[in-house]
C-alpha cells in the first residue's frame, strides 16, 4: 500500500485537522466523521476512526473510536500502517488510565513499548534531488536544507516510496531535471521525526533519516508527477512549516 495524501478521505481528515488547529472542533467533528461514512476499506476506516476518536468527549467513546481503529489497522498487512500501532495502543492505554482501568492500562502500555522503534522496512529505498549523480556515488548530511537555507541538515532523508521520492526532486531547490534515485543506507536509520506521529498515526509516508550517507544504486524514472494544484499546496505548506523542522 501506497500512502495517497490526495485519497478522498486523507483530504477529508487533513481539513477535519485544520478545523482543529483553528479550534473549530465540532467542524473537524463534522469532517471525521463523513470520512468515516465515506470510507471503503480497512485503511480509510481505520484512519478516519482514529479522527474521530480524537473528537469524542466522553472517554468511554473516546476509547470505543480508537479500539475500532486499532481493529481495522490489525487486519492491514502494511508497514506504513503498523508504524502507528504504537499511537493508537499509547491513546487507548491513556483512556484506560482516565476510567481507573490499571490493567488495560498496562496492557496497553506494554503493547505500544513493543512496537515502538520497530523500525523494519528493507530496500528499495529511494532519495528525490535535482543533482545528477552516478552509480556509486555518495549521498551525505551535512548540507544545506532542500527547503530552506537557514538549516544545514544533520541527516541524509530517504523513502520508501518512489512518489515520494519524486515529490523531494520537485520542491529541492535548483534548476536542474527532477530525478529519483534508488538508494542503500550504509549505516543505521530512524522515522523521519518531521513526519513521523505529526498529523498521522506512525509513519505513513515511509520516511526515514540516517547520519551515515547512502549509496546511489541507480536512478528510477517510474514515478508520478504532481500536478501545479498539488505543487502549489505542498509550497505552502512547507512554507508553514519551516520553523518547525527537526533536525
Amino acid at each position: 500500500m501506497e500512502f495517497n495524501p490526495h485519497n478522498t478521505i486523507v483530504q477529508l481528515c487533513l481539513k477535519g485537522m485544520g478545523m482543529e488547529d483553528a479550534g473549530k472542533n465540532e467542524d473537524a467533528s463534522t469532517l471525521f466523521m463523513e470520512a468515516w461514512n465515506e470510507a471503503t476499506n480497512d485503511f480509510e476506516h481505520y484512519l478516519a476512526a482514529y479522527y474521530v476518536a480524537r473528537q469524542q468527549k466522553a472517554v468511554l467513546d473516546k476509547v470505543q473510536w480508537y479500539e475500532t481503529a486499532l481493529q481495522y489497522a490489525l487486519r492491514i498487512d502494511d508497514i506504513a500502517v503498523k508504524s502507528g500501532l504504537p499511537t493508537v495502543y499509547t491513546h487507548i492505554a491513556e483512556c484506560y488510565e482516565n476510567i481507573n482501568d490499571p490493567d488495560n492500562a498496562k496492557k496497553n502500555y506494554n503493547l505500544a513499548a513493543s512496537f515502538r522503534d520497530r523500525v523494519s522496512d528493507t530496500v528499495p529505498f529511494y532519495h528525490g534531488t535535482k543533482a545528477d549523480l552516478h552509480a556509486g556515488d555518495l549521498l551525505t548530511a551535512g548540507n544545506d536544507s532542500n527547503y530552506t537555507s537557514e538549516f544545514r541538515m544533520n541527516h541524509i532523508y530517504f523513502t520508501a516510496l518512489p512518489n515520494g521520492a519524486g515529490l523531494a526532486a520537485t520542491l529541492a531547490k535548483g534548476d536542474g531535471l527532477e530525478r529519483v534515485y534508488m538508494v542503500e543506507p550504509t549505516g543505521s536509520f530512524e522515522n523521519d521525526p518531521n513526519v513521523t506521529d505529526q498529523k498521522f498515526p506512525g509513519n505513513l509516508t515511509r520516511s526515514y533519516r540516517s547520519e551515515a550517507p547512502l549509496t546511489i544504486v541507480r536512478e528510477v524514472t517510474d514515478w508520478t508527477q504532481q500536478t501545479p494544484e498539488q505543487l502549489k499546496q505542498w509550497r505552502k505548506r512547507i512554507t508553514n512549516t519551516k520553523e518547525d523542522i527537526i533536525n
